[in-house]
């Protein structure tokens, strides 16, 4: 059985994955659902802005140090791809599997607002406009949103190559924002790299949520 440790994107917490965990947790595996340095409900000002992109890949790898995990296949939802890319390059060698669900996928030397689009570096710069450190959660969505730590979109990335090793690494793009959508270059270049498999699914963005059957499909497919 696999060990699956969830990620979400910017301004949300495990709550993300609730329609997808049930189903990975009723074909038997271990499901951890993360919610980030920063954005738990307990989290005072001063987390909120101190912290940053590797303070997030640490609690990716607390998690795996805490629950003694091996094989893991880390899943990261938009931002979160950020993440799971800088926890594996740290991880020696415990992850098995990489799934960037419509998320950032990056190279050293890279940061979400650098791969970002005009569109959503406009949300952030506005997002941060009030307090210069918490990013407001952009307007509607689901009201359990919380401000995120802008330092965490702006901060390089730096990978020495070792999350490279991951024996599977997937990529999957959501079609039904391409009004928006900072993805369709990545989906691109990683169509023409055979150590990647591209996935599609034609929803928004919030896969988990419009399509949480298709989403736990390719996280249980062989």
């Amino acid at each position: 059985m696999a060990t699956f440790v969830l990620v979400p994107g910017g301004w949300k917490g495990s709550w993300a994955y609730e329609a997808v965990i049930p189903l990975l947790e009723r074909a038997g595996h271990t499901v951890h659902a993360l919610t980030l340095t920063g954005l738990r409900p307990d989290d005072d000002d001063a987390t909120l802005a101190t912290a940053n992109l590797g303070t997030h890949a640490g609690d990716v790898l607390r998690l795996l140090d805490r629950a003694h995990i091996t094989g893991a296949t880390l899943v990261g939802h938009s931002y979160g791809g950020m993440v799971i890319a800088a926890a594996a390059d740290r991880a020696d060698g415990r992850i098995s599997r990489l799934v960037h669900l419509d998320a950032f996928v990056p190279r050293d030397g890279e940061s979400w607002w650098s791969s970002a689009n005009e569109y959503f570096r406009e949300v952030i710069a506005a997002g941060a406009a009030s307090t210069g450190y918490a990013v407001r959660p952009p307007d509607g969505g689901d009201p359990r949103r919380r401000p995120h730590p802008l330092a965490s979109f702006l901060q390089t990335i730096r990978l020495t190559g070792a999350h490279a090793q991951v024996p599977r690494r997937e990529f999957v793009y959501c079609s039904g924002w391409e009004d928006r959508t900072p993805f369709a270059g990545l989906r691109t270049r990683l169509r023409a790299d055979p150590e990647w498999q591209v996935h599609d699914l034609p929803t928004g963005h919030d896969a988990m949520h419009e399509a949480p059957e298709a989403v736990a499909a390719l996280l249980l497919a062989e």
